[in-house]
């Protein structure tokens, strides 16, 4: 059977490389989620949990206009025009002090949020729009979700294929590639499932999202470092070892 070990140069060169940037992308992606989801609720005061199950299950203390503003819209404005919206859907969102604001939401906003740019996002070009993001966060849409949740099954369980049957020509036991290969697509399962169960069922199911997510990521570093050294490490010290048992010999 052929492993890691025994691979010609070009093939090891290439198989390398493509685990070191899929390595370094998934570091991005851990970072993106950090500031995204992560950063901006530790700036609210919430822990992970509470931000996770807001973005899905959606909130009853805020409105979707304060969870964009202080999360994923948060580096669009500045602090004091942040700080000046706030305030306003605070005080009743009403249409006497829609004035003050407008010109923000004009320059900050409506680039993107009209009719004209095109993007299928809420548009925030009169009073009327924006009143409608004035009341309580519900969370992601079930739209929403379907979209994010095809493409991360598909993507994801593609990315885990390449890595997967690289790692499985690893000399490692049989019992323990079996095991690395399945679980990254039952935590995939998990974490995504969960997703739907945050927002449908019970806000507590924002853990197992974690739990999942935590799953992923030890499989993807098991397959990467463990091909590496294979590749690599194992190839330069095998031989060693085989040299020094035959002079004991």
């Amino acid at each position: 059977m052929i492993s890691l070990r025994d691979l010609p140069l070009t093939l090891r060169a290439l198989f390398s490389s493509f685990l070191i940037v899929m390595g370094i992308g998934y570091l991005m992606a851990l970072s993106y989620l950090f500031l995204v989801d992560v950063e901006p609720h530790q700036q609210a005061g919430e822990g992970v949990v509470q931000g996770i199950s807001e973005k899905y299950h959606g909130s009853t203390s805020g409105t979707r206009l304060e969870a964009a503003l202080t999360g994923t819209m948060a580096d669009k404005l500045t602090a004091e025009e942040r700080d000046q919206i706030l305030q306003w859907v605070r005080s009743g969102a009403t249409a006497e002090g829609y004035a003050k604001i407008e010109p923000i939401l004009t320059q900050k906003c409506a680039t993107c949020h009209s009719v004209q740019s095109g993007m299928p996002i809420l548009p925030l070009t009169s009073f009327e729009d924006v009143q409608k993001v004035t009341t309580p966060d519900p969370g992601v849409s079930m739209l929403q979700l379907a979209r994010v949740s095809h493409i991360h099954l598909f993507g994801i369980s593609m990315m885990f294929v390449l890595t997967g049957a690289i790692f499985s020509l690893s000399v490692t036991p049989i019992w323990f590639r079996v095991v690395v290969l399945v679980i990254p697509y039952l935590a995939i399962i998990m974490d995504i499932g969960s997703w739907w169960a945050t927002k449908y069922y019970d806000p507590v199911f924002a853990y197992i999202v974690l739990v999942g997510g935590a799953f992923m990521g030890l499989a993807m570093a098991c397959q990467i470092l463990v091909s590496l050294w294979d590749m690599w490490i194992a190839s330069l010290i095998a031989p060693a070892w085989t040299k020094t048992k035959e002079i004991r010999k």
